[in-house]
């Protein structure tokens, strides 16, 4: 072999060693770096110079060129990627519901320093001395002020909880609008990548690990495929719908309008949304999402069907779609046009259960709240109508109004009341004092005025036929917690009710009667709940429902946790890089590199001799 060819072996040795000892130095500087893979290099043979082939030769005589870099990859694992990106997307799923489930429980146990547990215990307690004393106007005048504390404290639990509805739907836009970004840049590196893998030899490994990151953080976000076409491009699936394709991306909006009826935020595909352009202006308006829309709330949280996975769509369903009240789970006073009780699904659990709260967190303590304050107030407002010692039913000469009579008078016969016969004023007097009696109702409906909401009547339909929505804290019919509030008129005068029959009697079965409302066991906080409980104890058995639902989304994020840190742990191990396997190959490289020096220097000094001793 000639010299002069062994100077090309050496310097294909220090060339190799050189490029890897730069990788190895690359790795180092990168153990911190958060996504990066470890990169790997790889060698073979240069072709071989073929001196003299015979056919009598046992081999060929052929002389080395030396050694080549071949290139420099990234190690990974497609299916820890793969599991990684899944699990971890479950694991954000979870934990979002947890989070909601520590926050309710921190407004339901506490209001400013004050549980609303205290609230309902004393107003127990009033009503119990007021059994204890019925004439006393001071106990009377006591149970008023304990029912303003409940109804106060009961307005600032729910509030709590809407507001904290408001927080989650911020936080879609948000999440919306990072998915955008993932998305983009995504769409940028694929073509960065391309752009210098093709044709080359070279792997654009640093651009490829920020892109995998992307892909992890996207995971969380929501449940998403991808797979890598022959030119480097990775091609997203995002729920099911084409995400980031070669050449574009499809990217979401948020609609408050079309779909909403709360103002509350959906999130939908841009380009599946129905849209009309203004002939003069060109302007393209959305009016139509319902094709669009990324999610499906409706369909049953499943690991199998892979429908809890990503923060967005947990959000969603922990937000849900409107302020939730006693309605959504007894189906209320609502009827239709018929008379018919009104269902907001067809889904229906020993009584009504609108489905689209069966899977929100807020939506389903909003509603089992509400359900406790409509049922004390109805409760309480009933027993005193029915009291003999009301006013009305005392004294109906100077409570039972003309207008009163006539109201009832037309509503009962269609007719004036003086147009009626004796036994028909028979019957309207008494409703009358019925209708007279729910002056003296200790809670009572704010005025849309008061409330300064539009309200929405039972069974009223709009242009297109369907039935009119309920926006979040609008008046409905019934007694929510967010349309009471104490009787102005007690709240002046407590001694309206001064607890006197009309022959001057204590009334005790009125105030019995609050006690056995309170006591009496005909409650559930929701139709698949069997277990019937008192008042005193609903509020304990609410708090309760959310503490252990709260520990099973804790468990479940505890073993998703533990399943994430498996699969990431196995993961590193592939694609992490260790300090002292790096140093160890640098020690390797340099050794590597010394010695191709070596046999430079070595080949050098025997030309030098060589051309020393002809040249003498």
């Amino acid at each position: 072999m000639p010299l002069i060819a062994s100077l090309w072996t050496g310097t294909s040795g220090l060339l190799t060693s050189s490029n890897a000892l730069n990788t190895t130095a690359h790795n180092m500087s990168n153990l911190d770096t958060e996504g990066y893979t470890r990169q790997q290099v790889q060698q073979g043979t240069r072709d071989y110079n073929m001196i003299n082939r015979t056919k009598s030769a046992n081999a060929e005589q052929q002389v080395g060129l030396g050694v080549e870099y071949t290139s420099c990859r990234q190690v990974r694992s497609v299916f820890l990627d793969k599991s990684y990106r899944t699990e971890s997307g479950r694991a954000a799923f979870y934990n979002v519901s947890y989070d909601c489930m520590i926050e309710a429980e921190d407004l339901l146990q506490e209001m400013n320093g004050a549980e609303f547990a205290d609230s309902m215990d004393n107003l127990w307690r009033a009503i119990q001395d007021l059994d204890r004393d019925p004439a006393n106007t001071v106990n009377m005048n006591t149970l008023i002020s304990r029912a303003a504390e409940f109804t106060s404290r009961a307005k600032a639990v729910y509030q709590g909880l809407t507001n904290y509805q408001s927080n989650l739907d911020q936080t879609i836009d948000g999440y919306v609008k990072t998915i955008n970004e993932y998305g983009k840049r995504i769409s940028e590196l694929n073509k960065e990548i391309v752009n210098v893998e093709s044709g080359h030899r070279e792997h654009a490994n640093d651009i490829r690990d920020e892109r995998n990151l992307l892909l992890d953080k996207l995971a969380e976000l929501g449940r998403i495929d991808y797979s890598e076409d022959v030119f480097g491009n990775v091609l997203v699936y995002f729920e099911d719908t084409p995400f980031v394709m070669t050449d574009h991306v499809n990217t979401m909006a948020v609609d408050r309008v079309l779909e909403s009826t709360s103002g509350y935020a959906t999130p939908y595909w841009e380009y599946m949304a129905t849209t009309k352009t203004d002939p003069v202006t060109g302007y393209k308006e959305v009016v139509d999402i319902s094709a669009a829309k990324v999610y499906n709330l409706e369909q049953p949280i499943s690991s199998s069907a892979g429908t809890d996975i990503g923060k967005l769509r947990s959000t969603l369903l922990a937000r849900g779609d409107h302020n939730a009240t006693y309605h959504d789970i007894t189906g209320g006073d609502e009827v239709d046009a018929d008379g018919n009780p009104i269902a907001v699904s067809d889904e229906i659990v020993a009584g009504f259960y609108n489905r689209s709260i069966s899977q929100s967190v807020v939506m389903n303590i909003e509603a089992e709240f509400d359900q406790l304050i409509h049922n004390v107030v109805e409760k309480i407002n009933e027993v005193i109508e029915n009291a003999a010692s009301n006013p009305a039913r005392v004294n109906p000469e100077k409570w039972v109004t003309n207008d009163i009579l006539e109201s009832v008078s037309d509503k009962q016969y269609g007719k004036a009341y003086s147009a009626l016969t004796a036994d028909e004023k028979a019957v309207v007097d008494k409703a009358a004092v019925d209708q007279a009696a729910k002056q003296f109702d200790l809670f009572v409906q704010v005025t849309d005025d008061e409330q300064g909401v539009v309200r929405y009547d039972i069974g009223s339909k709009a242009d297109n036929g369907q039935l009119i929505g309920y926006p979040a804290g609008s008046i409905r019919i019934g007694t929510t917690v967010t349309n009471i509030k104490i009787n102005e008129e007690l709240l002046r005068d407590p001694g309206l009710l001064s607890m006197r029959d009309i022959e001057g009697n204590e009334d005790k079965q009125m105030t019995e009667a609050l006690k056995q409302a309170f006591r009496t066991e005909d409650y559930t906080l929701n139709p698949a709940v069997a277990t019937k409980v008192n008042f005193v104890d609903y509020y304990n058995s609410l708090v309760s429902q959310v503490a252990n639902s709260g520990d099973v989304y804790d468990s479940i994020t505890d073993q998703q946790t533990v399943t994430v840190n498996t699969i990431s742990s196995a993961r590193e191990q592939i694609v992490g890089t260790s300090s002292d396997e790096e140093l160890e190959f640098m020690i390797k490289f340099q050794n590597a590199y010394n010695a191709a020096s070596r046999y430079i220097n070595v080949v050098s000094e025997m030309l030098e001799h060589i051309v020393t001793t002809l040249g003498s």
